[in-house]
This record gives structure tokens, sequence and C-alpha cells, in this order.
């Protein structure tokens, strides 16, 4: 896991969600989840969680891309 893209689209409701994740190394040996999310054509909002490893950067990636999916959220891109 790289690169996730996920969106959510209620015409009713007039929602139209992203939701996207990356992994990134640190410069210290780290790693990075970048979370971005807001609404589609606007800029999102980016928060970074720090994990010591890729492997539980990527971990907590794909949990979280779980909970967005079993929110509604559909699976556009992953890498």
């Amino acid at each position: 896991m790289n690169h996730i893209y996920l969106e959510q689209h209620d015409p009713d409701k007039n929602m139209h969600r992203f939701y996207q994740l990356y992994i990134t190394p640190g410069i210290f040996g780290d790693w990075s989840l970048v979370k971005e999310w807001g609404r589609q054509s606007s800029p999102g909002t980016v928060r970074k969680e720090w994990f010591a490893t890729e492997a539980e950067a990527i971990s907590a990636g794909q949990k979280l891309a779980e909970v967005k999916q079993k929110k509604g959220y559909q699976l556009i891109r992953s890498d």
C-alpha cells in the first residue's frame, strides 16, 4: 500500500467527499501515514501520523481504509 484513494457521493445530500492515504518515509528512519480528506474539488485537511516502521504505517492505513469503506466510501484507487 503506497496510496489509497476513496470517494463518497450522495447527490441528494450534495455530498461529494474524498479521503486519501499514503505512506512516506521520514528523514530519521521513521514512516508517516499521510491522511487527506474533504469535499472534492476543494483543498482538503491534511494530517500525518508517525510510525517506527513501514509495516506499522501500512497496517494502520489499511485498517483506516476498511473503516472508511464500512462508512460508505468507495475504493477508487489503490497502489
